[in-house]
C-alpha cells in the first residue's frame, strides 16, 4: 500500500474498463488523485468539457473520499490505438509528472499508476522515470479507442454517470391527433429507451382538473419549466443511444400563441436554451380523434396550427424531419429510419 497515487486520462467517454482500472489503484493507494486532460481528437458529433468528465467521475466516485478529480488544460496526451505506436520523450514525461505533483502539492513519493502494458511500465523506461510506477490488469473488453471513436457502438460499456451526454434527444411533435403518443411509445419500445411524456397534457391532467377550460397565459411557463426538468432527468438516466421526448417547447408556444395571441418569453428562452438534437414532425393528415381533451379538430384549425409549428420552427432556425405518410405504421418505419440513420450511423 502507498501513501499516494495518480491516474491521468481523457476519459472521453469514461467507460467502465477505466473505472475498474481506478478501482484496482485506490485498492493500493491511501489516496488517489485523478487526472482529466482534453481528449486531442474529440469525436465530432458530441460537445463534451472538461467539467462534464469531472463531473461523470465525481458522481461515480461520490461515495469514494479517498479518491479526488482534478482537471488540466496543460497536459496533452497522445491519442492511438495501440501503446506500441508511442514514442515516449523521458525528459518531457518526468516534465509534466512533476508539474503535477508540484502543482497539486503532493508528496515526493507519489506513485503512478497505468496499465500493465502501458509504454511508461515497460522495462527500460519505468527506470528513467522520476515517479515509481504501479501496473493495473488489463481490461481486454474494454478497448478505450474504440470506445472513443464509436461511443454509440459501445453504449453498454459507457459508465452510467456519462450516458447521459452520449445521449442524443429526438421530439416527435406535431398537430393534435396526428398520432405523436403512440408513436413515442413504440420508439421508445423498439430501442429501449428513455421517453418523456407531452408535458401540456399532464399538466391539464395534474393542475386543471383534467380540461384545458382553465388553461391560461400565466401556465405555459411551468409547463415549459416542468418539460425541461423531464428532459434532462429521462436524459440523464437514459438507457439508450435515443431518448424520445413527447412533443417540444415548440409547440407549447404554439400552443399559447393560438390560444393566448401572443409569444412567450420564457417558452421562447427554453426552445433555445434546451436544444433538442432531432426533431421529427408529423404531418397533420391522419383522422382525428376526439378524446375529450383535444381542440383544433377541424381542417382549418389543424392546417393552421401545422403552419405555426413550421412558422416557429423557422424562427428559432429548427429544421424539422417532416414525415407525411397517412398509415401511422408506415410513419413508426419512417421514423426507425430516421433515428438508425442519425443517430446509430446505420
Amino acid at each position: 500500500m502507498v501513501n499516494t497515487g495518480i491516474i491521468i486520462g481523457h476519459f472521453e467517454p469514461l467507460h467502465l474498463g477505466q473505472i475498474r482500472s481506478i478501482l484496482d489503484a485506490a485498492g493500493q493507494a491511501k489516496s488517489l488523485h485523478i487526472i482529466i486532460t482534453k481528449h486531442p481528437s474529440p469525436h465530432p458529433d458530441f460537445t463534451i468539457t472538461l467539467q462534464d468528465k469531472a463531473r461523470w467521475l465525481q458522481m461515480a466516485c461520490a461515495e469514494l473520499p479517498f479518491i479526488q478529480i482534478h482537471t488540466t488544460n496543460e497536459i496533452a496526451l497522445p491519442l492511438h490505438e495501440s501503446f506500441d505506436e508511442v514514442s515516449i520523450d523521458i525528459t518531457a514525461s518526468n516534465a509534466k509528472l512533476q508539474r503535477i505533483i508540484g502543482e497539486l502539492s503532493l508528496p515526493t513519493d507519489t506513485v503512478l499508476f497505468v496499465a500493465e502494458n502501458h509504454s511508461l511500465a515497460q522495462d527500460g523506461t519505468r527506470e528513467q522515470l522520476l515517479m515509481n510506477v504501479i501496473t493495473t490488469p488489463l481490461q481486454p473488453e474494454f478497448d478505450s479507442y474504440a470506445i472513443a471513436r464509436d461511443p454509440i457502438a459501445h453504449w453498454s460499456a459507457i459508465h452510467p454517470q456519462a450516458r447521459g451526454d452520449y445521449t442524443k434527444t429526438v421530439a416527435i411533435v406535431g398537430g393534435e391527433s396526428s398520432g405523436k403518443t403512440t408513436l413515442v411509445h413504440k420508439l421508445a419500445n423498439y430501442y429501449g429507451a428513455s421517453f418523456v411524456l407531452e408535458m401540456g397534457r399532464l399538466y391539464v391532467g395534474t393542475d386543471l382538473g383534467g380540461s384545458e377550460i382553465g388553461l391560461q397565459y400565466s401556465d405555459y411557463g411551468p409547463i415549459a419549466l416542468n418539460h425541461a426538468q423531464a428532459i434532462r432527468k429521462a436524459a440523464a438516466n437514459a438507457t439508450a443511444p435515443v431518448t424520445i421526448i413527447d412533443t417540444d417547447f415548440v409547440t407549447t408556444q404554439a400552443f399559447c400563441e393560438e390560444y393566448e395571441g401572443r409569444t412567450h418569453p420564457f417558452v421562447s428562452a427554453c426552445v433555445d436554451e434546451f436544444r433538442l438534437d432531432h426533431t421529427i414532425m408529423l404531418d397533420n393528415n391522419t383522422p382525428w380523434v376526439a378524446d375529450g381533451m383535444r381542440s383544433l379538430g377541424n381542417p382549418d384549425a389543424r392546417g393552421r396550427f401545422e403552419q405555426r409549428l413550421l412558422d416557429i420552427f423557422s424562427r428559432h432556425n429548427i429544421q424539422p424531419h417532416l414525415i407525411d405518410k397517412p398509415d401511422y405504421d408506415a410513419r413508426y418505419q419512417q421514423a426507425v429510419t430516421f433515428i438508425d440513420q442519425h443517430i446509430y450511423g446505420k
